[in-house]
């Protein structure tokens, strides 16, 4: 494996995934590399300027970068406009990803439902 492309969620506090993707490339040896996506497919449809989306994704960009070198692993960062999951997709490919690290900052309705029945149990 040789590189790790983290996909952040603009916006979102994910400092698991940054770890995930420090053990990782402690692990392998993978150079990481970390992009968000603004989300705007088209901006006259968008409720807010591309600008603010791409404030979000970069914020979420520095913060992994932040922690991941924290924890002594090298990154770099990119903030890309467009959809998220074509545009996560065409970064790994345009930069040989090996494997793509991501995950939601919040659990699902089904997730949820489950932890509020186990705690209740």
């Amino acid at each position: 494996m040789q590189r790790i492309v983290v996909a952040a969620k603009a916006g979102a506090d994910q400092p698991w995934l940054a770890d995930a993707a420090a053990e990782l490339a402690h692990q392998t040896g993978a150079a990481v590399s970390v992009v968000s996506l603004d989300g705007v497919d088209t901006e006259t449809l968008s409720p807010m300027p591309r600008s603010e989306y791409q404030e979000l994704a970069q914020s979420a960009v520095d913060g992994f970068i932040e922690r991941l070198r924290a924890a002594g692993v090298e990154a770099v960062g990119e903030v890309r406009p467009g959809p998220v999951v074509r545009g996560v997709l065409l970064y790994a490919e345009e930069h040989d990803g090996d494997v793509i690290v991501c995950g939601a900052s919040t659990k699902g309705t089904v997730a949820a439902a489950s932890s509020a029945a186990c705690r209740s149990s």
